[in-house]
């Protein structure tokens, strides 16, 4: 009896602590201040917003002195999106995420051929449509499988000295994030 007692409190501890885990982590799905959600709240797709130094009215700001910060609400349900960036930064990072906030790709300038920033996100039917019309693309650009349709992009420059802000915020500022129409 004292055992059955002991294993069911036991149990009943484990299951409160899994639970409340979960809760913990699903709760920016449910308040809607997820990044996703938003990011919706700017009403811009297909466009890079560039975030200052001091929060805006979303809550979204570079967070780095040294950074230049831009996303960009993206969706592929009609055709795919190209990314395109260049410029001479000492360091760029990209960042692909779902609308439900999980990162699906990221790369940064060191993993990219010349050091400029060209990619295709698309459903696994359109870089299938993709290869087979335009093979060549594979050279030139990196080709990101996504697997929901709906997402958002995040591209941060660096600029390690002051007299680099200008170099930074160019890159960001002229990033594309346009729907692909082949070359």
């Amino acid at each position: 009896m004292i055992r059955a007692t002991l294993f069911s409190m036991i149990t009943g501890l484990v299951g409160a602590i899994v639970l409340h885990i979960l809760i913990i982590l699903a709760l920016p799905s449910f308040t809607g201040l997820d990044a996703y959600t938003r990011l919706t709240s700017y009403d811009v797709e297909n466009r890079f917003i560039q975030f200052g130094p001091k929060s805006d009215p979303f809550g979204f700001s570079t967070g780095d002195p040294f950074l230049s910060t831009a996303a960009c609400l993206f969706s592929i349900e009609d055709q795919p999106l190209q990314i395109t960036a260049s410029g001479d930064v000492p360091f760029w990072s990209v960042a692909i995420y779902d609308s439900a906030s999980n990162e699906v790709f990221s790369m940064n300038d060191r993993s990219a051929a010349g050091g400029d920033l060209d990619a295709i996100i698309a459903s696994p039917a359109q870089l299938a449509a993709i290869r087979r019309t335009d093979p060549d693309v594979i050279s030139d650009s990196v080709l990101i499988e996504m697997p929901r349709p709906d997402g958002y992009v995040v591209l941060r420059a660096l600029s390690p000295v002051p007299s680099m802000d200008g170099e930074a915020k160019a890159f960001v500022n002229d990033a594309d994030c346009l729907p692909y129409s082949g070359r």
